[in-house]
């Protein structure tokens, strides 16, 4: 009994002064200063393990189908590329900002996880500021965006313009915020990609 209370003391006190801290402020929660490197070990292992857990048992279809690629293009153009940036495009005022900082996925792709890939943009990641796409996307539209975030680091910048010029541009079935375009399946004018003089880019 002796051992079972000393626990139970020593796991009272350690919560006391968790709570203190807490409590006290002392916890930097700025996007401008990193986690220190234990919390962001044990945060970063319990994300990718949280993500390894749920993502198991995904069926992923046929990700090749130049018709998915180029509706994803069109999609990632307007919801992705101020974070995960594209060829040519080396960081936005999104990316520059956020912590911990969005993966460069015109470097990275899916990393050959594409199941990963799907239930990210599917649900996205607490506190980090990834939404949970799957909230106005299909399944059929995210599975569109995998398949272009695969080819995505083969592509330089002009084969990632004419892949968002020849899309069908921000189409995922509700929820989009952009003005009337093309129908499913017709090219994007390239009037409709608009490019900032710092290099960003939309679809209009």
């Amino acid at each position: 009994m002796g051992v079972f209370k000393t626990l139970a003391v020593t796991g009272l006190v350690s919560g006391a002064i968790g709570a203190g801290v807490v409590y006290s402020g002392l916890i930097e929660v700025g996007a401008d200063v990193p986690h220190a490197a234990p919390v962001h070990a044990l945060l970063e292992t319990a994300r990718e393990r949280s993500i390894a857990m749920r993502a198991r048992d995904i069926q992923v279809p046929g990700l090749a189908d130049e018709a998915m690629v180029r509706a994803g293009a069109g999609n990632y153009e307007a919801m992705c590329v101020g974070c995960h940036l594209a060829p040519g495009l080396a960081e936005t005022e999104l990316s520059k900002g956020l912590y911990p900082a969005p993966p460069n996925l015109s470097k990275a792709g899916s990393g050959g996880e594409p199941a990963r890939a799907f239930w990210v943009i599917k649900h996205g990641i607490k506190a980090s500021g990834m939404p949970a796409w799957g909230r106005s996307m299909d399944d059929p539209y995210i599975w569109e965006l995998v398949a272009f975030v695969e080819r995505l680091p083969s592509l330089d910048a002009e084969g990632y313009r004419k892949l968002v010029e020849s899309s069908p541009g921000h189409r995922h079935g509700g929820g989009e915020n952009m003005p009337p375009g093309p129908a499913q399946g017709e090219a994007l004018p390239a009037s409709k990609v608009h490019i900032h003089g710092d290099g960003k880019r939309h679809v209009h």
